[in-house]
Order: C-alpha cells, then sequence, then structure tokens
C-alpha cells in the first residue's frame, strides 16, 4: 500500500486543518510511520494551529475536541437573551432563571440534525464537579430538543458555570443513580417533582462529567 495518503491522517488533526483553512487532504511525507512520529507529528499540528488561533485571536478555549460551526441562537428571545447575558459577563449576570434567584449554567450541543451549535440555560444541579442536566421541558409530553442533541453528540457537549466554559462528556443514568441524582435535582429546583406528576414519560435525567 502506498504511504502518504488520506488515511494516515487522525481526525483530530484533519478537524484541525479545516479549522484553519489548510487542505486537510494534503499528504503526509512518504515512507513507514512508526507510532512516536505520528505522535510527534500530531502534537506539532495541535501546536502550530493553536500558535495561529492566539495571533487570530481565537480562544485558547476552543483547543483540542471544542465545539465549532456555526452558532444558531434559541428561537425564544428571553433564552438568547440570557445566554448573551451570561457569557459576556462572564457569569456575572444571567446566571439564574428570571426571577427565581436560582443558579442556572449555560449548555451547548451539537443539533441532531442541523449539526449547528445550540445553547441554552439549564437549571444548575451540581455536585462534585458534576453536573445533573434535568430533561424536564416542565413536564411536557415529550423530551427537549437540547436533549436528542446531547444523545446524538454526547462528546459535543460544553458547560460555563461562572466565568469559562469547559467541555464534558454526558451520560444518562438509570436505576440508584438516577435516583440519586434526581433526589439532587429536585433539591436545586423544587418543581422538578411537579413536572413529572404532568407527564407520563420519566423525566430523564443525564450527567455531565468534565474532560
Amino acid at each position: 500500500m502506498a504511504h502518504g495518503t488520506q488515511a494516515e491522517v487522525s481526525p483530530e488533526v484533519w478537524r484541525l486543518r479545516l479549522l484553519v483553512g489548510t487542505d486537510p487532504r494534503q499528504e503526509v511525507p512518504a515512507g513507514p510511520v512508526r507510532a512516536s512520529q505520528r505522535t510527534v507529528r500530531a502534537s506539532d499540528e495541535r501546536q502550530s494551529r493553536r500558535s495561529a488561533w492566539t495571533d487570530s485571536g481565537f480562544s485558547p478555549l476552543h483547543w483540542g475536541m471544542a465545539l465549532n460551526g456555526e452558532y444558531e441562537a434559541s428561537p425564544w428571545e428571553w433564552v438568547r437573551d440570557q445566554v448573551e447575558e451570561y457569557e459576556s459577563s462572564g457569569g456575572e449576570k444571567g446566571n439564574t432563571l428570571r426571577d427565581t434567584g436560582l443558579p442556572v449554567v449555560i449548555v451547548t450541543t451539537r443539533g441532531n440534525k442541523s449539526a449547528k451549535v445550540r445553547k441554552m440555560a439549564l437549571m444548575r444541579v451540581e455536585h462534585d464537579g458534576e453536573y445533573a442536566l434535568v430533561a424536564s421541558m416542565g413536564g411536557a409530553p415529550k423530551n427537549p430538543v437540547w436533549y436528542h442533541n446531547i444523545k446524538a453528540h454526547p462528546a459535543d457537549v460544553r458547560i460555563q458555570d461562572g466565568p469559562e466554559p469547559f467541555d464534558v462528556e454526558v451520560r444518562e443514568v438509570e436505576g440508584d443513580e438516577r435516583a440519586v441524582w434526581w433526589e439532587r435535582a429536585v433539591a436545586a429546583y423544587p418543581p422538578y417533582a411537579e413536572y413529572q406528576t404532568k407527564t407520563e414519560r420519566r423525566i430523564p435525567v443525564l450527567v455531565a462529567t468534565r474532560r
């Protein structure tokens, strides 16, 4: 098999090349490539891209497995405004659910159909650095769209709880683990218990862990 093919470009390097406008199909040098050489080359790629991003003003928060792409704001004006206020103030403003005084976090996902970046505020349910994301939708009969986004792209999720966002991996919890997190969620936001009585579906609970 000939060397220097597209298959030798790692998914991470492929994404990085696309982000900075270089040809992701560029061939690597011909000849056998050892695993250590691939590691060095990937490291060099990352460093060069980081330098390019820094020079262009691209935030270091987006390095690595970042959520990039076209951002589509929520169709709900109050959601759009809260996300903007929270992000622009580093979490100092827009950090509660309207006038309840109860804290929220900003959750970024990737659309399960559009692949566009989506953002919304969810109630802050945190324990030991992990966060519960409760798909209550106010007790509606169906799950919210963001739930389907996360199920489709569980590694393409970011949370902002304060001045800086961070990437997370998300999983849906069941059984005893769900029961524990549900109790924490209701303690943080008591209306969740009422929402469950309004719907026949069992409200999904997902847990986000920092990557």
